[in-house]
Parts: structure tokens; C-alpha cells; sequence
């Protein structure tokens, strides 16, 4: 991997990272939100949907367009508009402005992710692009490890400022990220280079609807979602109702878990590019299965033997979804990669949503407090799982080399202006 590459890494994982973090943060300022608004839980999970749902119409909605633009130019700009959404949310006054802020700033991240993972798709040759997702996805990590606790110090450590502070911050570590995009990220036009028409709306869903190959994709990634999803909004109330856990232990399974999947994701990605990434996929799937069980089944245990259940989770949930994204990216020509990546990331966006809202309809609360019917949503995410094993292997690659960032040196260049003269003197010869 070369000098220009990581740079390019390095910006669109910061960027993920400002993008992540900014979605993450809501959960665990909640008390303060329902204090401050006087709002209640139910409220507040509309500030959590909202963020959600308006990144999945945007997601699906930027298909129709995001082929027709140089991949970082609307990178930049749809950043831009994240940032003006993150500092309104940060300068929020009531309830109700938050809201509107949130489904802004929702409008722009669920373009911005799907954008990157197409930057590196097309950048990155596919024998090296497990590990670039790897890095990349790295950003979700670092933001369970240091955003999150980092986000609640200052939430705390700055009354004047109160749940505010964390948004504010944002917007200033995305200044940079934004100069860092201007300088290091490549334009990506090849997929404009063609002498077609542009396709219509109703082109783009035909090209998804008509290609079995896209449809396995987009099925796997909603399975991938909707078995994790279904897990991840119980495992802290857990942790506290049947394990027995304090709220002060909880960050410690953010963090624990987040720092190991920073070291264990670029390695399953370099590994998934070595061996196979299908191979790694059903190793890595049928491992998942472990922690899954012990976290929907956990009674009153030690806290070590909680965390490693937890830090078991994050480590092969994520992986699994490094392998896939790696994979999923190359299922389409370039030309048409932007419109499938953001229905992709629309329709993983709505999976969640969906696993978040079933698992709400399944889990209920005892008199005791303790959390009834995690077992059975446990067992809905193993038979995802499984099932996610068997779409795997129907997914197949796309055969194009996709760009390489490598520099043409002065030998290079003179032999292609060398090729062209001879081209030309050919046809004028035969003319």
C-alpha cells in the first residue's frame, strides 16, 4: 500500500469517524437530554429514529444522482452539510429544533458512508481493498474507544456547555477532515467517462431489480444488519437488569470491545485478501454464533466473563462485516457502483431500523426489572447468521481492475505517447 493510498485512508477514516461518532453519542446522553427538554423516553427515541430513517431516504434517494458527480466532490459538499447539521444540533435551544437537526445531519451521513466505501472501491485494486475497508471501518472502533467516553467527560466536565459540547467538538475536528478530503482524496471520474445516456430513476432500480447478483448483495447486508441490530440496543440494559453489571461498569464494554476490533479488523481484512474473503465470511459468521448465545443467555456472572462475551461480539460482528463490505463493493461495474453503494447503505439503514423494532416487540421488562425474551432474539440472530452464510455464496465479483493510485513514472509515459504514435501511424497507414 503506497503513500498516496493512505493518506487517502487516513482522511475517509477520519471522516467515518466524525460521521460514526456523531450518531453514536445520542444514546448515551440521553439522560441528559430528557433532563434538560423535560422529554420523555419515548421522545427521545425519536431522536434516535429520526437520524436513522432520514439516512435511509437520503441513502436511497442519492442513488439517482450520485453516479452523475466526481466521487469527491459530493463527498466534500454532503460533509459539508454534515457539519452545518452537527453544529446546529450543538446549538440547539429546544427540543424540537434538535429534531430538526438530526434528520439534516441524518440527510448527509447516509450519503457519506456510502460514498467512501465507493471511493474505495474504486481506488483500491480488489487483492488490497479487505485491508482498506479494514482501515477505514477502523473509525467505528475508535469512536466506541475514544469518542464515546471522550464525548461524555465533556458532556459532564463543561457545565456552561451541558450534552452541547460533544457536537461543538465535532465541528471542529471536521475542519481539518475537510482540508484532508481537498488534499488527499483523488478525484474519481472514471465511472463518468462513457458515451451513454443517463440513465433515469427507473433505470437504476431496474439495473438493481434485473441483476440477481446485486439482489444477493443487498440481501446479505440487510441480513448482516438486521442480525446484529436485533442484539446490539439490549446488550447494555442487559449487562445491567440479568447481569448484574453497574452503569458505571458500561463503558468498559465500549471500550474493551472497540479497542480490540481496532487491531483485529485491518487483520481480518488483510487475512480475507490472502485467504478468500467467502472463506473468512463463514469462519468468522459461524464464530459469531458463540458470543451471541452467551449474550442472550448471560445470567448474574463476573464482569470479566461479560466483557469477554461483549468483546467476542464486536470482534466477529464487525469482521464479518469487513469481509462483506470488501466483497459487496465488487459486485457492480464502476458506472453504476454510487447508485448501488448508497441503496446499500439505504437499505442497510431501514434493516436496522427494522431489527431495533422487532427486537422492541419481542423483549419486555419483568416487574424485577430483568429483561424476558432475550433467548429468542438471540436465536433470530443465529438463523441469520446462518442464512447469511448461504447468500454469501451466491454473491459473485465483478472482473474489472479497479484503479490504481500508483504515480506513472517518466519510462511510463513515454511509452504510452510511444503505443499512441504507433496506433496512429497504423490507421493512417490502413486509411
Amino acid at each position: 500500500m503506497n503513500k498516496t493510498e493512505k493518506l487517502m485512508l487516513f482522511s475517509l477514516a477520519a471522516l467515518q469517524f466524525t460521521n460514526v461518532l456523531d450518531f453514536m453519542i445520542m444514546a448515551p446522553l440521553g439522560p441528559q437530554l430528557m433532563r434538560s427538554f423535560g422529554i420523555t423516553t419515548q421522545e427521545f427515541g425519536y431522536l434516535l429514529s429520526c437520524y436513522t430513517i432520514s439516512a435511509g431516504v437520503s441513502g436511497f434517494i442519492s442513488a439517482f444522482f450520485a453516479d452523475r458527480f466526481d466521487r469527491k466532490t459530493l463527498l466534500f459538499w454532503c460533509y459539508v452539510g454534515f457539519l452545518i447539521g452537527t453544529l446546529l444540533c450543538g446549538l440547539a435551544p429546544s427540543y424540537e429544533f434538535l429534531l430538526f437537526a438530526r434528520l439534516f445531519t441524518g440527510a448527509f451521513g447516509g450519503i457519506l458512508g456510502a460514498t467512501c466505501l465507493s471511493i474505495v472501491s474504486d481506488t483500491v485494486p480488489m487483492a488490497r481493498r479487505g485491508q482498506a475497508m479494514g482501515l477505514v471501518m477502523a473509525s467505528f472502533s475508535l469512536a466506541s474507544v475514544l469518542g464515546i467516553p471522550m464525548g461524555l467527560k465533556l458532556a459532564t466536565s463543561l457545565p456552561l456547555l451541558g450534552w452541547h459540547a460533544p457536537f461543538q467538538v465535532l465541528v471542529v475536528l471536521g475542519l481539518p477532515i475537510l482540508i484532508g478530503i481537498r488534499l488527499w482524496v483523488p478525484s474519481v471520474r472514471g465511472h463518468l467517462l462513457r458515451d451513454t445516456p443517463r440513465e433515469t430513476p427507473f433505470q437504476i432500480l431496474g439495473n438493481v431489480a434485473n441483476d440477481p447478483n446485486q439482489l444477493w448483495a443487498l440481501s446479505l447486508m440487510a441480513l448482516m444488519m438486521f442480525g446484529q441490530f436485533i442484539i446490539i440496543p439490549f446488550i447494555s440494559p442487559s449487562m445491567v437488569f440479568n447481569v448484574g453489571l453497574s452503569e458505571a461498569d458500561l463503558p468498559q464494554i465500549y471500550f474493551f470491545g472497540g479497542l480490540a476490533t481496532i487491531f483485529t479488523g485491518p487483520l481480518i481484512g488483510k487475512l480475507s485478501d490472502v485467504t478468500g474473503k467467502k472463506k473468512i465470511f463463514v469462519v468468522i459468521a459461524l464464530l459469531s454464533i458463540i458470543p451471541i448465545y452467551f449474550i442472550a443467555n448471560l445470567g448474574v456472572v463476573s464482569i470479566w466473563l461479560a466483557l469477554s462475551a461483549t468483546t467476542g461480539f464486536f470482534i466477529l460482528s464487525s469482521g464479518r462485516g469487513i469481509v462483506a463490505s470488501a466483497l459487496v463493493t465488487n459486485t457492480v461495474e464502476p458506472k453504476h457502483r454510487g447508485s448501488f453503494m448508497s441503496i446499500n447503505s439505504s437499505v442497510q439503514q431501514l434493516s436496522a431500523g427494522m431489527a431495533t423494532l422487532v427486537g422492541g416487540m419481542i423483549v419486555t421488562r419483568s416487574v424485577t426489572g430483568h429483561l424476558d425474551q432475550l433467548p429468542v432474539i438471540g436465536f433470530i440472530s443465529i438463523g441469520v447468521s446462518v442464512v447469511a452464510i448461504y447468500i454469501i455464496t451466491k454473491v459473485k465479483n465483478y472482473q474489472e481492475p479497479a484503479l490504481d493510485l500508483e504515480p506513472l513514472t517518466p519510462t511510463d509515459l513515454v511509452a504510452d505517447l510511444l503505443d499512441d504514435e504507433t496506433e496512429l501511424s497504423t490507421k493512417g497507414r490502413t486509411a
